[in-house]
Parts: structure tokens; sequence; C-alpha cells
């Protein structure tokens, strides 16, 4: 018998949407319903959805979320740097001024999203 049945006592559990769920967690919002807030500070998860009630305290993204921030940003500073400096090769220390705080804002901006989409991810697949 498969573990999920197992842990529900004999009966398979229903199917959830995955994409739905990860849409939801990417907008901050719950996996489930999603209408009540994913977090409570700036990346810590609920113990419960606010609106529905579902248990969300169980949901541990751990790392994963910074990786795939870092991939996902890397990728569009390391762009725009290469563009502008093969258009208009600028000296360094104009590359240190618009880079350095885009990239930290970037970072900020979609760590909680990815972390909701990967919280998302792990609700809908019964990861927990």
């Amino acid at each position: 018998m498969p573990k999920d049945m197992i842990e529900n006592g004999g009966e398979p559990r229903p199917p959830r949407n995955v994409w739905q769920a990860m849409r939801h967690g990417f907008a901050q919002r719950c996996p489930s319903c999603g209408k009540g807030a994913l977090f409570y500070k700036y990346l810590k998860v609920q113990d419960a959805c606010p609106a529905c009630g579902e248990a969300l305290h169980h949901q541990r993204a751990d790392d994963a979320p910074a990786y795939f921030t870092i991939f996902i940003v890397g990728h569009v500073i390391v762009a725009g740097v290469l563009y502008l400096e093969r258009g208009l090769a600028p000296p360094l220390w104009v590359h240190a001024i618009v880079w350095l705080p885009m990239t930290l804002l970037a970072s900020l901006l979609v760590l909680p999203r990815v972390k909701g989409a990967l919280v998302g991810l792990q609700w809908a697949l019964y990861m927990h």
C-alpha cells in the first residue's frame, strides 16, 4: 500500500492542482484557498491559513528558495551587465553603482515569491 494511503487511513488522498498551488504560493497566498497570507513575516510561513485554516506549519523549503533565487537573479543581472558593457563600456564604478543595488533589490523581491511557490508545490504534492 502506498505511503500516502497508509497515512490517510487506507483512503487515497484527493489530487491537488500543482500549478494553481504554486501560483497561489508565488502570490504569497495560501496554496489551498489563495486568500489567506502565506507568510506572517518576510519569510516565516504561517502556522495555519488565516482564511481557510489549512495547516501550513509543517512546510519547510530550507535552502531551495535561496538557490533558485540566485539562479534567476544571477541570469538577469549577468545578462544586464554584459549588455551594458558591450553597448556602452562604462567604467567599473558605474557597474558597481547600477548592479549592486539592483542585485540586492531583485533578490529581496524574488526570494519570498520563490519560497511561496515551493511551499505551494510541497503542499500540492503532500510533501509534509
